[in-house]
């Protein structure tokens, strides 16, 4: 059976475009408000989303994705309602693939058999943990995948050829190119570094290939999707809610409507309006 993910991406290949991958934090800046922006995500013209389990060490993010999990905690967001969310999206939007993204520990206090279970239920499509290499497949990613998730994996700038067959075992949905070396949401990609990048894993994979990294304009997305099949953007989408947050961390009445506006702009280097 094709999944989600497999589907989006032949029906992206299929229009001529390449996709936007859009990423929140699950609950940012609070459980309610979260939900009505990930539920405008897909009008706007987010083409798969990635959801961030909220973690009290997100060490590989940079500031605004910290800051973003920190508030997602504070206002009571757990990987329980990470779920309850998913839950929530899909009584109105059971096409659009939703990747859950973060660190291994939530998940192992949740326990892994019973997470899996209640993540296909709620219609989770895909994972990318990111502290969890190819030598701990058999902790998660096997698991996962017999249970018929979407095991997605990073490779960066210094996934050298030797390293690179090993990364690309048991991975599937798509490959996640992390287009900078460093935290999230600190620098910006050059476009042809990341035509030789996508180039080289195209020579040891058909997967797809998103690039994330830096990407915070039409512009960044038009050039990224003429080389790759997906632009992710997270941190340039949680700097628009930071930046509609009073002191005290409430947000403004403009919040949900200002961030889907952005991504709608976003999306505007895959679509054409």
């Amino acid at each position: 059976m094709t999944g989600r993910i497999d589907a989006r991406f032949a029906a992206l290949k299929a229009a001529g475009r390449g996709g936007l991958v859009t990423f929140l934090t699950a609950g940012d800046p609070n459980p309610e408000i979260g939900l009505e922006i990930v539920k405008g995500l897909p009008s706007a013209g987010a083409d798969i989303i990635e959801l961030g389990i909220p973690f009290s060490d997100p060490m590989a993010d940079g500031p605004a994705i910290q800051a973003s999990s920190q508030r997602a905690r504070a206002a009571g967001m757990t990987l329980k309602g990470t779920l309850d969310l998913v839950r929530a999206f899909r009584k109105d939007d059971t096409a659009t693939p939703i990747v859950l993204m973060g660190y291994y520990n939530p998940i192992y206090s949740y326990g892994v058999d019973t997470f899996l279970r209640d993540a296909c239920e709620v219609g989770v499509d895909g994972l990318i943990i990111v502290d969890l290499p190819p030598e701990e497949d058999e902790e998660l990613c096997v698991p996962a995948l017999n249970a018929g998730l979407n095991w997605i994996r990073l490779a960066t700038p210094t996934t050298d050829a030797k390293r690179l067959p090993t990364v690309l075992t048991n991975t599937s949905g798509f490959v996640y190119y992390v287009a900078i070396m460093g935290v999230t949401g600190t620098a910006s990609a050059n476009d042809v570094d990341v035509k030789k990048a996508v180039e080289r894993l195209r020579q040891h994979t058909d997967l797809p290939v998103g690039v994330g990294f830096g990407i915070k304009t039409p512009d960044d997305v038009r050039a990224i999707t003429s080389v790759a099949d997906a632009a992710v953007v997270g941190s340039a989408i949680i700097n628009v809610i930071a930046a509609h947050l009073h002191a005290d961390d409430k947000p403004s009445d403009k919040i949900i409507n200002n961030v889907l506006a952005f991504v709608k702009k976003l999306a505007t280097g895959v679509r054409v309006t």
